[in-house]
């Protein structure tokens, strides 16, 4: 169940076009047809689903404070976090360069429609900030990392298909020369962004209400504790007056 929440917090809470915004350069030079807009987005969930586990192993034996005690009990002080944007971006190299090789080699007439854009996921920045992003929430298991790498992957290629589908229709309507081009684009983005704002609540809806309800309902009993022990405190010292009263 924890597996499934992350998958579709991944792709729909923590979308990396609409959350973040990471990838816009090619979200908005690839969208102008759903074909190469599917083509890219399939190629970037293979290099996610790849590179985040990857990078996930570096991170763990390899880049973390301490990471390299399997090497021995004298190695338990080194830390090269420092080389985290460097390893990083080599491993995403790579395997950019694998999808090229294949992409290329299958699929020549996408290979010649992306252009320059295949080769430039490796600067890609959903790429990299996924494998941060994974840094960054410290999964435990590389289950869970491949995982995360899976949702994001499909929340980039649901978000440029999407985009590239909406594209495709504006090219027949009658928009004002205005907004034509990247301007509409813009715009649709925003929507489609305050539209997938509302996946937040999907997984944690009932929660915050149900501890608000409480809340409200021990807050007026505590205060009528305190009122009525304000009263007696107040009764007491009545009736030690007239007492006192009284005996003179």
């Amino acid at each position: 169940m924890e597996l499934l929440q992350l998958f579709l917090k991944s792709i729909f809470i923590e979308n990396m076009i609409f959350a973040t915004f990471l990838g816009m350069c090619s979200y908005l030079a690839v969208s102008k047809k759903v074909s190469t807009a599917v083509g890219l987005g399939t190629a970037v969930i293979f290099v996610q689903v790849i590179t985040v586990p990857l990078n996930y192993l570096l991170d763990k034996y390899i880049l973390r404070p301490g990471a390299l005690t399997w090497l021995g009990e004298e190695y338990a002080e080194y830390d090269l976090s420092f080389l985290t944007f460097i390893l990083f971006i080599a491993t995403v190299a790579t395997m950019v360069q694998l999808v090229e090789m294949i992409v290329e080699k299958f699929a020549p007439a996408l290979y010649n429609s992306l252009g320059i854009f295949l080769p430039l996921i490796a600067v890609n920045c959903a790429i990299l900030g996924g494998s941060l992003f994974m840094q960054q929430k410290d999964f435990s298991t590389i289950t869970e990392a491949t995982v995360y790498g899976l949702g994001s992957g499909i929340g980039w290629f649901l978000a440029i298909v999407a985009i590239g589908a909406i594209r495709e229709k504006i090219r027949y309507s009658n928009v004002p020369e205005t907004f034509r081009g990247l301007g509409m684009t813009f715009i649709l983005t925003g929507l489609m962004a305050i539209g997938f704002m509302s996946f937040g609540g999907m997984l944690t809806g009932g929660d915050e209400p149900a501890k608000k309800e409480v809340v409200e309902n021990v807050a007026p009993s505590e205060t009528k504790v305190e009122e009525v022990a304000k009263d007696s405190t107040a009764l007491e010292t009545v009736k030690d007056s007239l007492t006192q009263t009284v005996q003179e």
